[in-house]
């Protein structure tokens, strides 16, 4: 969907952040208000558009709390499913690297990208069935998106990842796209089934994909 469709507004739906006021939200089959809050969002590892990466250790950064020796394994498996062992494998103190300057003067200060490769990390090393991704591919460059892509894909076989996007070429591999418009659902299908329906999805598709080519070109 384009800006203002009601993506991210949904997802708050799905957490709890906001409740609905009519209809309700369900998981298998009961009203999600019935469930203990905290329980409930438990399920759910989320990484928003506004995430924050704090004045601490990359490992600290990952786990959201102080990181301990027997985290250590877990946190570089997480990056690196993340797409970061890269960036990592070039800090001497490795995953000890304090981020920001805030409080030392070694600290290191990530690209934009590489700041949302460690965010993602957060739901790679926190166990959850549930993976919810708002554009988590928004500021990396195309290569690195089908490396995030690939990494989901075996990071989550188990689970059950629901992701937004603004790039319809990370779309292509979903089971299942929705597509919304004012709040909607408009259309629904696997990316193969919407292209054939040649509706909205398809048309945005198109012309996302008209602008690779005519970059490709120059």
């Amino acid at each position: 969907g384009y800006n203002g469709a009601g993506k991210s507004t949904l997802i708050k739906l799905l957490l709890r952040l906001y409740d609905v006021q009519r209809g309700q939200v369900r998981l298998n089959g009961r009203d999600i208000k019935e469930y203990d809050r905290e329980n409930y969002r438990s399920l759910f590892a989320t990484v928003f558009q506004d995430y924050k990466i704090f004045a601490a250790a990359i490992a600290d950064n990952v786990k959201m709390d102080v990181a301990q020796e027997s985290d250590r394994m877990e946190i570089k498996k997480a990056l690196e499913q993340s797409g970061f062992a890269d960036r990592l494998a070039s800090l001497p103190r490795g995953i000890d690297t304090p981020l920001t300057r805030e409080f030392e003067e070694e600290g290191v200060n990530l690209s934009g990208g590489e700041a949302q490769k460690v965010a993602i990390a957060r739901t790679f090393y926190k166990y959850c069935p549930i993976i919810i991704l708002d554009e988590p591919s928004s500021a990396l460059d195309p290569i690195s998106e089908y490396q995030l892509n690939q990494a989901m894909l075996d990071a989550a076989r188990d689970k059950t990842v629901i992701f937004i996007s603004h790039r319809l070429s990370s779309t292509v591999m979903a089971d299942r796209i929705y597509m919304l418009e004012q709040g909607r659902i408009v259309e629904t299908g696997s990316h193969r089934e919407l292209m054939e329906q040649g509706g909205r999805y398809a048309q945005m598709f198109r012309m996302q994909a008209e602008k690779y080519r005519m970059l490709k070109t120059e």
